[in-house]
């Protein structure tokens, strides 16, 4: 497949534009893309600067600008050059405004502001950081979510992802030899959830971690007798206090979040009854 360049232009930080492009491009196989990214377009001097790039590497373009003089100049320069240029965001804004009964303000980056939502994503952020790998597990009962997993089961990036989320979470290794703290067993407001995987797989990731990190790939660690017997103590953990289990074994960090969301989700609908149940996802 031809290579094809993709030009994104935001007035803001350019998050939501990259996200949209990354998902919309995700549904095309083998798509040999040339992203350019241009965030903070706030003046025309700027975006005529980045048309002098457009114009030298042609190709689509997508943007979310709010400001009618900037845009409208974007879309001209685009139309000249005959080249597509996307407005993203303008479809769900228009079904906004026809639903509400308003305009869109069209304030740049205003999902970005500083309103107490930000803050207590930062205030997520700042403990999950603080109670990674069964740290402080005294404060464990302030927690939104505990992942509990054996070693390698992405319970430290699935955690940084619900902390930007704004979930707090704490999250604690389950190892053979040494068993939790008891106060994990008796935690009432925090959603307690088992990550489990494959053995298979848990081998192959734990080889290349110890391989990265110049190690013998050839320790218990490793062993297939003593991985498939952590998985099933943690197995038999995750059931015994009925805490609900996803496999992660073919799951990226964010369909696990978007799991964990969902049922923590579900125990708030409950009335935060607990009683989510074992069955795994």
């Amino acid at each position: 497949m031809a290579r094809f360049h993709l030009h994104l232009l935001s007035d803001s930080t350019g998050e939501t534009l990259e996200m949209i492009a990354k998902a919309a491009l995700a549904q095309f196989d083998d798509s040999d893309v040339l992203r350019h990214f241009w965030p903070m377009v706030r003046s025309q001097q700027h975006l005529d600067r980045i048309m002098g790039e457009i114009a030298a590497n042609p190709g689509l373009v997508f943007f979310t600008l709010v400001n009618e003089e900037t845009r409208g100049r974007l879309e001209e320069r685009c139309q000249t050059l005959g080249l597509p240029a996307i407005a993203v965001l303008d479809g769900v804004t228009d079904a906004l405004e026809a639903l509400l009964g308003q305009e869109a303000k069209g304030r740049p980056g205003r999902q970005h502001r500083l309103d107490d939502a930000y803050f207590a994503r930062v205030d997520a952020i700042q403990f999950t950081i603080a109670h990674d790998d069964g740290i402080a597990w005294e404060e464990w009962e302030e927690a939104d979510i505990v992942l509990a997993g054996v070693s390698r089961t992405s319970k430290t990036p699935t955690s940084i992802y619900l902390a930007n989320r704004g979930y707090k979470v704490a999250n604690i290794p389950i190892v053979v030899e040494s068993p939790p703290p008891p106060s994990l067993f008796g935690l009432k407001r925090p959603l307690v959830v088992g990550l489990t995987t494959a053995p298979d797989r848990l081998i192959q990731i734990r080889r290349n971690r110890l391989l990265s990190l110049s190690q013998s790939p050839d320790t218990d660690y490793v062993d297939n007798e003593k991985v498939d017997r952590e998985l099933k103590y943690a197995r038999r953990m995750f059931a015994d206090n009925s805490w609900p289990v996803i496999d992660v074994t073919r799951r990226s960090i964010e369909e696990t979040a978007a799991a964990v969301i969902n049922l923590y989700n579900e125990r708030r609908a409950a009335g935060e009854s607990g009683q989510v149940g074992p069955k795994p996802i």
